[in-house]
């Protein structure tokens, strides 16, 4: 089976570079337009296909909240992607991942308040199991070409990790950075919910790329974040990101292992001839025997 890596760049990550044959591919979903276009190339060692899209598009238009997440999915779904992994810039609440480190997460808590969460909407209901958000082997691959690519430098990748997702687009108060700590997180951003949680209801194995840019508002002895020093570090990181996402495309792991693999075998709760038609056809492009 040839392997299509899907990729969500984050803020500092709006292309990736040394790909051949590349093309720009506008793509419609029932969810209207995704951030940007799809950016599609091939890595010229592996052959494996990548397909690229600016999370906040081109010239960083949209915000946290303003994201367009199911499009965004949705797009790489429908253009073939086996493979989904998210680069996210964040904020640090440990003091051992200090800035320009790498976290590889794999747990969420999600804060978000403004956002669809699901495919799954207008007469059809679908419950898909989300104990374990990431795939592990994904992850496993992913944390070992960043450690290929930091080796012999001073940066640490951090295999594991919680990472809460806030609202923004402001950046934290004291008073919630400390919250934050005490449950034990990693990481804070604004970005993996619920892409996280979409990846999972299209069925894709999904991993995430964390930078550290900061210590958000916490650290005693550090300056609260500003996004001069966010730009700054993303400046650093975004050579190792890429080059961990080529790396990670010629090593990729079956797909049929993930837990996304087959996640909506079981999920649809709603009787069959009760799907509204509208809603049949817009998740024709996930569910085809829905719309028979």
């Amino acid at each position: 089976m040839s392997h299509v890596l899907g990729v969500i760049g984050g803020s500092g990550v709006y292309a990736l570079e040394d790909l051949d044959d590349v093309e720009e591919v506008d793509v419609e979903t029932p969810y209207g337009p995704p951030s940007d276009v799809v950016f599609r190339g091939r890595d010229r060692d592996s052959g494996t296909t990548l397909l690229f899209l600016p999370r906040h598009g081109r010239g960083h238009r949209l915000s946290p909240t303003e994201i367009n997440y199911r499009a965004n999915v949705c797009a790489l779904k429908k253009l073939g992607a086996t493979h989904l992994v998210s680069v996210s810039a964040v904020g640090s609440m440990r003091e051992d991942i200090a800035p320009g480190d790498l976290v590889i997460v794999d747990q969420f808590i999600d804060l978000t308040k403004r956002r669809t969460s699901t495919f799954f909407e207008g007469g059809v209901v679908g419950h898909v199991a989300f104990a374990d958000p990431v795939c592990p082997h994904l992850s496993t691959a992913l944390a070992a070409a960043a450690m290929r690519q930091v080796d012999g430098t001073q940066k640490r990748v951090h295999k594991g990790g919680t990472y809460v997702c806030m609202e923004g687009p402001q950046f934290s108060t004291r008073a919630e950075s400390n919250l934050y700590r005490s449950w034990g997180v990693h990481v804070i951003g604004m970005t993996a919910m619920p892409e996280a949680k979409l990846a999972r209801e299209a069925e894709l194995p999904y991993a995430l790329l964390a930078m550290s840019t900061d210590y958000d508002c916490w650290h005693a002895t550090e300056e609260s974040v500003t996004v001069e020093a966010v730009i700054a570090v993303l400046r650093e990181n975004v050579v190792y990101a890429r080059r961990t996402l080529r790396d990670l495309s010629r090593g990729m792991p079956d797909p049929k292992t993930s837990p996304a693999h087959g996640a909506l075998a079981n999920a649809i709760m709603t009787r069959r001839d009760l799907v509204p038609e509208q809603t049949r056809a817009r998740l024709s492009w996930l569910l085809p025997d829905l719309s028979c």
